[in-house]
């Protein structure tokens, strides 16, 4: 097991201690513990607006004030200007750049929920110009991207939440799944399986023009530079009004230039839970195999070379060999969520439920008082900001730390590599490498397109 997500938390909570012995810091305000402040809410700014920016916006709203809102989509960030000042009765101000969000002395966090692709920049920039973070999952696109965030949480101190919520939200439920398993309700545990589902393949999607009020160019950021593809047919639902197929708004997540699919989409939420009941925060795989899978376009030497539709996997059976001799699978089929088995039992928990005779046998022999908040470390927060906001007055972590993710996420990104190569990898956790394979190990990091380099 490696020690380095250990080492990085001492280091981070030493700093984070004498933190607190100066004071409490919001921003460039520093109060003395216990002292009030003239404004006692933190101030916050939300960069990237459409669906989740707005959803974790719009929780947030009961406990601090939003200084700025900041979307390369005017429509979007009108849209949701609009919204903010009805919800706080004062209207924030509106940026298309978020380094001008990133120079205010004013604002004390930054809640990110761009594209994949931008998180690392944006939060790296905004750790060193003072601000706290709360960040959509999944946090990165690459391995090296994680080890970087580590890095500059260690070295400025600051509270980094990421938006895994099921941590804290849906009901406790996956809260009371890690409890069952850490009570030993299922005996010795041997497999988990993680349901996420799939994305579907898309027919060819051609050139379009760039949308009315849409900075495509900085849209793509550190991503190549490419034509905006779209065709007419229209999202419906969650993430609606937008089309259906494209290489922007939500459909971004079919293509590895901007994100890892289902994979880091839905198996950064369930594979977090996974490695958290298993205990292996610290630490990772020692073997990722794709059993099963498709790729929806032809691929050479780990790229795909059809340019004009989605390129993300459309189905898979993905195994990951964990500490402990368990078997982790990740799957495209069945039902969404978790599935652990042990050796004397077996239950399935998502958002909407958890069952299973363990589950059942509750109601005759309750887990002990306090087993939730053992796992959680403490009472559990009234939702996910509540926890960052706790963390930023105490500086200490946040209950979902850069660390745990990064481990967890770890699992999703070799899985996409191994599709990619049509093999299995050999991975150590300790050095966070790939062993004996130096062409995999190239997609451990990515190149920024020029003029959009991390500004470190």
């Amino acid at each position: 097991m490696s020690s380095y997500g250990n080492l990085d938390r001492r280091h981070f909570l030493q700093s984070a201690g004498a933190a607190v012995a100066a004071g409490v810091f919001f921003g460039s305000r520093r109060l003395a513990v216990g002292q009030e402040s003239p404004n006692e809410r933190p101030v916050f700014a939300t960069i990237g607006l459409r669906n989740q920016g707005w959803a974790i916006t719009s929780k947030s709203f009961k406990f601090a004030d939003f200084a700025a809102l900041c979307d390369v989509d005017a429509n979007v960030l009108g849209d949701n200007i609009a919204k903010a000042t009805e919800k706080q009765g004062k209207k924030p101000d509106a940026y298309g750049d978020y380094r001008k969000v990133l120079e205010r002395d004013d604002i004390d966090a930054v809640m990110i929920a761009t594209p994949d692709h931008w998180h690392t920049k944006i939060a790296v920039e905004a750790m060193l110009a003072g601000k706290d973070v709360y960040c959509e999952k999944p946090l990165t696109v690459t391995i090296a991207e994680g080890k970087l965030l580590e890095k500059i949480v260690k070295q400025t101190g600051r509270v980094f939440q990421v938006g895994t919520m099921q941590r804290t939200e849906s009901d406790q439920r996956f809260l009371q799944a890690i409890a069952l398993v850490r009570s030993g309700r299922i005996g010795e545990i041997k497999k988990v399986t993680c349901g996420i589902g799939a994305f579907d393949a898309s027919p060819v999607i051609p050139e379009a023009p760039v949308p009315e009020g849409l900075d495509w160019e900085t849209w793509l950021g550190p991503a190549p530079l490419v034509p905006y593809r779209a065709l007419p047919e229209m999202r419906k639902g969650y993430g609606g009004g937008v089309p259906l197929y494209s290489n922007c708004h939500y459909a971004f997540r079919n293509w590895h230039e901007y994100s890892g699919g289902k994979l880091t989409d839905w198996g950064a939420h369930h594979v977090d839970i996974a490695c958290w009941a298993l205990g292996a925060t610290d630490t990772g795989p020692s073997k990722i195999t794709p059993l099963e899978f498709v790729l929806p376009v032809p691929y050479k030497d780990g790229y795909p070379t059809v340019h004009d539709q989605y390129n993300i996997a459309t189905s898979y059976k993905i195994q990951a060999d964990m500490p402990n001799d368990v078997e982790l699978l990740i799957t495209s089929a069945g039902d969404n969520g978790i599935l652990f088995e042990g050796t004397k039992g077996r239950f399935f928990v998502n958002r909407g439920k958890i069952v299973g005779k363990p589950v059942e046998d509750l109601v005759d022999n309750p887990l002990p008082e306090g087993a939730i908040e053992e796992v959680y470390g403490g009472p559990v927060s009234e939702n996910h900001t509540a926890n960052f906001i706790d963390a930023m007055r105490s500086r200490k972590q946040p209950i979902s730390d850069v660390w745990s993710h990064n481990r967890m996420l770890e699992i999703c990104h070799l899985s996409n590599i191994a599709m990619r190569l049509d093999r299995e990898l050999n991975w150590d956790p300790a050095r966070r490498v790939i062993i004996g394979d130096d062409q995999a190990n190239t997609f451990l990091a990515r190149e920024y397109r020029k003029g959009y380099e991390i500004d470190m």
